[in-house]
């Protein structure tokens, strides 16, 4: 059978008349990760927004080429020899290989559900992927092209770095693992034998959500990765008393003995949300991207070691919300372009360039003197719409009180985050919510989990300044143009019910028991109580605030905003307040009087294949 390419013009398109989401106005690069040549030749950058690879002579700072890939690609990664390249095409799910002399791309690898990067190993044999939505890592055989394995990671698998020796693979995730209910959050390093192709560690990460790249000294002797640390348990009632994001890097190896989490942020400014690292070979600094403060931080290494060897067990647990530590590695502050995130070092270490998402733009930063040297663009639109406007607004963090935070700082790279917040001065402890995903939302008002805000520029205008903010106000240009850039998010494929084909035997009997109107025994199911009256439309949601039972005492009211159940299966956990840790939770654990649909009649089989109905909506 053939596979159908679209053009992102297509696509955009197709979203527009699947789920009603406006149409994408322009089509900007967005670059967003960066690869050198082994030789430091070329610089090939990631265009997310143009589904391209674009090569840069680094000599004469010209563009060369732009090579088509698949759709919204996120990574690439080269060969040892520099001869072939791999790109992770999220959208298409699968990975782009590209012969760099050729500059084409010569296979389209398999991968698994929404790839987000692909790095060979060290004998150029194996190509590993990280799977986002299949929380999952994908060993292929590049010989046949074949995946041979598949390997449990962290809830949204997304960023590998191989050791320098080439026997580990590091994996990160971007989502924290599901937990107990207003448990911390929990995150891990997974670490792959790669002579074996097995998980040989699982790294915890206390108490963090929200990992991005990891990088890994020449020495493989100290590891650095960049995270979120959200303070999503309190009250979100004084920002300006403390941070609700602690933006750090996890330091980890032999060098310091375990592992530590660093932050970067100051007294009274933070640098968020830490994105990309890269390292000196000579151990001397690190760099990192702050995506929402438009900046690069930069780190004395050896005084970090130092500083981390110094204290104590007691001290190394207090050094993560220590804001005053940075002083005492921090060296500088660069400011480069819009959204800054992925980075490449030269192998002389004399020049970094940095990709500014936002900008279509590549900083490139002369290391010596800590200063942007000149600035590479990626020829674009001479338009700059208002959705290109409100996606600069949603991952910038200038408006929150000192820096905290942006849009993007919970809704991951414009999705969600996977924590439950106490949002509002309610009362302390009242309205636990959690988070949920933002595509295609402009049809489904109200919004909040109470349904108080009536369209999107009340949901994310006086309530996001008032709560979150507690600073500067948009104006009702910015307003209208963030809202602008939120309503044209397209939904993504749904991955258990690929376009144009027919349900399976269990997905048919699912669809039989959403739409049932009695139970097994006969009698009627009350019109309210059926899983179609509430969750109808192209949303499936009636827009309506309804109680099913799933209240708790920390609620002010039982009545929920119906949610849309489109790509469900992506968002757990469950609930106005998260407590389902899975979809089957909703039903065998907080429906035991029938009040959220009629379900206690069913069997588990039953209930299985009412879920796998629902993870094709």
């Amino acid at each position: 059978m053939k596979r159908l390419f679209l053009s992102a013009g297509a696509v955009a398109a197709a979203a527009f008349l699947l789920t009603g989401a406006r149409p994408i106005e322009e089509h900007y690069a967005s670059p967003i990760e960066l690869a050198l040549s082994p030789d430091n030749s070329r610089l090939f950058v990631v265009c997310e927004g143009t589904d391209e690879i674009v090569v840069f002579d680094t000599a004469t700072n010209k563009l060369t080429r732009r090579i088509k890939v698949g759709h919204v690609p996120k990574s690439i990664a080269l060969s040892q020899d520099g001869k072939r390249a791999w790109v992770a095409n999220s959208w298409t799910d699968d990975i782009s290989e590209i012969d760099t002399a050729a500059l084409e791309v010569v296979r389209t690898l398999p991968a698994g559900f929404e790839p987000n990067a692909a790095i060979p190993d060290a004998s150029g044999a194996t190509l590993y992927i990280a799977n986002r939505i299949g929380n999952d890592i994908a060993i292929l055989d590049l010989a046949t092209g074949q995946e041979t394995k598949r390997l449990q990671g962290g809830r949204g698998a997304s960023y590998l770095t191989s050791s320098p020796d080439g026997q580990r693979i590091f994996s990160t995730h971007i989502y924290p693992n599901v937990g107990h209910f207003r448990d911390q959050p929990e995150s891990e390093i997974t670490v792959i034998d790669a002579r074996r192709q097995i998980v040989s560690d699982r790294q915890p990460l206390h108490n963090s959500a929200g990992v991005f790249h990891l990088a890994l000294t020449a020495d493989g002797r100290l590891g650095m990765a960049a995270e979120l640390r959200p303070k999503n348990l309190p009250p979100l009632a004084h920002v300006e008393h403390g941070a609700v994001f602690t933006n750090s890097i996890a330091v980890f190896g032999d060098d310091i003995g375990g592992s530590v989490h660093v932050p970067i942020d100051e007294l009274d400014r933070y640098f968020t949300p830490p994105f990309d690292i890269a390292i000196t070979p000579d151990r001397g600094r690190a760099f990192i991207s702050t995506t929402g403060s438009d900046s690069i931080t930069v780190i004395d290494v050896p005084k970090m070691v130092a500083y981390v060897k110094s204290l104590d067990a007691d001290g190394r647990r207090l050094l993560a919300t220590d804001l005053s530590a940075s002083a005492n590695y921090v060296q500088a502050r660069i400011a480069v372009g819009a959204a800054p995130k992925g980075l490449a070092l030269s192998r002389d270490a004399r020049l970094l360039y940095v990709a500014n998402r936002n900008d279509d733009a590549i900083s490139v930063i002369d290391t010596a003197s800590n200063k942007v040297a000149r600035t590479l663009v990626i020829p674009g639109p001479a338009k700059i719409t208002a959705q290109r406007r409100g996606e600069k607004l949603f991952y910038t963090a200038r408006f929150a009180f000192q820096g905290h935070m942006g849009c993007a700082n919970c809704h991951i790279e414009a999705t969600f985050d996977g924590l439950q917040w106490d949002l509002e001065p309610d009362g302390f402890g009242k309205d636990i919510v959690d988070n949920r995903l933002l595509e295609d939302v402009e049809e489904t008002a109200p919004f909040k989990w109470n349904g108080t805000n009536v369209d999107l520029e009340m949901e994310c205008g006086p309530r996001t300044e008032k709560f979150f903010w507690r600073a500067e106000s948009y104006t009702p240009a910015e307003l209208s143009d963030l809202t602008s850039f939120i309503k044209a998010m397209p939904l993504r494929p749904n991955r258990y019910r690929p376009a144009n084909t027919e349900l399976t035997a269990s997905q048919e009997r699912g669809k039989a028991i959403y739409e049932r109107t009695r139970t097994k025994s006969g009698a009627p199911i009350p019109e309210r109580n059926q899983c179609a009256f509430c969750h109808s439309g192209p949303h499936y949601t009636n827009l309506e605030l309804a109680d099913v039972g799933s209240g708790k005492p920390t609620d002010r009211s039982p009545r929920f905003d119906t949610p849309q159940l489109n790509n469900i299966a992506l968002t757990g956990p469950y609930l106005h307040d998260g407590s389902a840790r899975t979809l089957e939770e909703i039903w065998t654990v907080f429906n035991p009087k029938d009040t959220h649909g009629v379900t206690n009649d069913l069997a588990k089989d039953e209930l299985n294949d009412l879920i796998e109905y629902l993870r094709t909506l």
